[in-house]
């Protein structure tokens, strides 16, 4: 076990799957929020289901109320990858949950932009909309996150419940924002089956997000190796929100097996009480993922990264 785990500290990784408002580990939400009790905390990082996951993620966010929370945010959540040899970051921020409390997204996004230029990791940006919220809403993030396409924004992406917001009615959305240089990515398959994920990939997401209910469709997944679609697996949130229920059903060798580019992240770390050498670790310990394909799957967190290579602008 301990040569194993420094070995997977070792690898250079990349994390392209992590929502800063779910990076809030409870002491930084008491260092943001102060007045917080420990009780109050603890009661939020816990939850019985999805729906109670996302009101929970979503009194976290309450929290972040001026641009310099996010700073904070960012700067401990920076610092935590780097301890994990994490050399790449795609982070989301939830731009539209940002809207939706009335602040000013550029200052919030700016002072990420700063915060971040604090760590020696190499750092994009992707604007997250929530689906429940509908087509008008995502289409102001997808405006506003064009506008600083090259000033760290790197994608736009499609999150909150599949089931409230089909991928097929933000189509035009997701045209919108590729016609002005964004790139596309888009959560699915993780609470609802292959059909979803099929509906972000027709839209044009270049990748997808949990994406393990594609294993149901044996043609999916043959398509998604084909033309090497990548899947965003987030082991522990998968289980922690019941997505998953089962270690033996879980279908992540069968994805490897089949040739699907995979990609291990966190997804939400402080609420799923994970990290990204945690997620090695139980493709290891728990999928018997061999040490080769560890590798593999660190190589290809920068393969299919949207910014890898690409010069971080000023």
């Amino acid at each position: 076990m301990a040569a194993m785990r420094e070995l997977i500290h070792q690898l250079p990784k990349a994390e392209l799957h992590v929502h800063l408002e779910g990076a809030v580990e409870p002491e930084t939400l008491r260092e943001i929020a102060p007045l917080l009790t420990g009780e109050e905390i603890r009661a939020r990082y816990s939850y019985e289901d999805f729906g109670q996951f996302l009101t929970n993620f979503g009194w976290v966010a309450s929290h972040l109320r001026e641009p310099a929370h996010y700073a904070i945010a960012t700067r401990r959540l920076l610092e935590r990858l780097q301890a994990q040899n994490v050399r790449y970051a795609e982070i989301t921020l939830s731009a539209g949950v940002v809207l939706w409390k009335g602040q000013d997204l550029a200052s919030v996004h700016e002072a990420v932009r700063q915060a971040a230029k604090e760590s020696p990791i190499e750092v994009w940006w992707i604007w997250d909309a929530v689906r429940q919220w509908g087509g008008d809403a995502a289409q102001r993030v997808a405006e506003m996150a064009t506008e600083r396409a090259t000033d760290g924004v790197i994608a736009f992406g499609l999150g909150g419940d599949e089931a409230q917001g089909p991928a097929k009615q933000f189509r035009k959305v997701f045209a919108f924002a590729k016609k002005r240089g964004l790139r596309l990515v888009c959560h699915a398959g993780e609470m609802l089956g292959a059909e979803s994920v099929w509906q972000a990939l027709e839209a044009g997401a270049e990748r997808i997000g949990h994406g393990i209910g594609a294993i149901e469709d044996s043609r999916l997944v043959r398509y998604m190796a084909g033309a090497s679609v990548p899947l965003e697996i987030c082991i522990t949130s998968n289980f922690k929100t019941g997505a998953a229920r089962k270690w033996g059903e879980y279908p992540l060798r069968r994805l490897l097996d089949a040739g699907v580019p995979v990609i291990l992240n966190t997804d939400d770390p402080a609420m799923f009480q994970t990290s990204l050498e945690a997620e090695y670790e139980r493709a290891w310990r728990e999928f018997g993922v061999a040490e080769d394909k560890l590798r593999a799957i660190a190589q290809n967190g920068f393969r299919c990264a949207f910014g890898w290579n690409r010069a971080v602008p000023a």
